[in-house]
């Protein structure tokens, strides 16, 4: 069928239009959730892994993890989850150099828990839900940097977990702006294609 005159131009108009408001939807709720700490009482404390370098944590983990044990020397929370598997070229996990960290900072290894097989953050709160239902915990704090929160969110309900983001503010990331912005433009688009991503395999028989 022959569309009229325009019309097409119309269309296309009003979906191009579509896309970039619901970006700028997107880009400030990511804003927004990274600028706000949610932290309250829980059953543990999950921390997003990041590199390390030959068994030390970066910048980047390290800020992570002060945060981390800030929440727990306040007593948010008992327990204290590392998350993060063992990168290309690497002898250890992302999530034992958290633990070894933890434990030189005075946490006993009896508060610690680790998932140390994810490679991606969806990988990693799937292990995190499997970890804490097992030990019939239901509620955490995520820890990670500010960009990383409305995901994070996103990502524990799905798997059934009970979450309050807390970013970190100390992240070599957040001091760059630049760097900064390059990650919430990164997970404005991310959030919106995780969703439909979702809900497709919802709808899938």
């Amino acid at each position: 069928m022959k569309l009229p005159p325009g019309l097409g131009n119309r269309l296309l108009g009003g979906a191009l239009i579509t896309v970039i408001v619901a970006w700028l939807v997107s880009a400030a709720s990511v804003l927004l959730w990274g600028a706000r700490d949610r932290a309250r009482a829980s059953d543990a404390i999950v921390v997003l892994g990041a590199a390390q370098y030959v068994g030390r944590p970066s910048p980047v983990l390290r800020a992570r993890l002060d945060h981390a044990l800030d929440l727990w020397q306040r007593g948010l929370a008992p327990r204290l989850i590392f998350t993060g598997g063992t990168g290309v070229g690497d002898t250890t996990s992302e999530a034992a150099v958290s633990r070894n960290y933890a434990l030189k900072h005075g946490v006993p290894d009896t508060a610690i828990l680790m998932e140390n097989k994810g490679r991606t953050t969806q990988e990693s709160l799937a292990a995190v839900s499997a970890i804490m239902h097992a030990r019939q915990m239901r509620t955490a704090i995520l820890v990670s940097d500010p960009f990383h929160m409305l995901r994070l969110r996103i990502l524990s309900t799905q798997y059934g977990v009970d979450a309050y983001t807390s970013p970190t503010k100390t992240s070599p990331i957040s001091a760059n702006k630049a760097q900064a912005f390059a990650y919430v433009l990164s997970e404005s688009i991310k959030v919106p294609m995780m969703m439909v991503a979702h809900t497709f395999a919802l709808d899938e028989p």
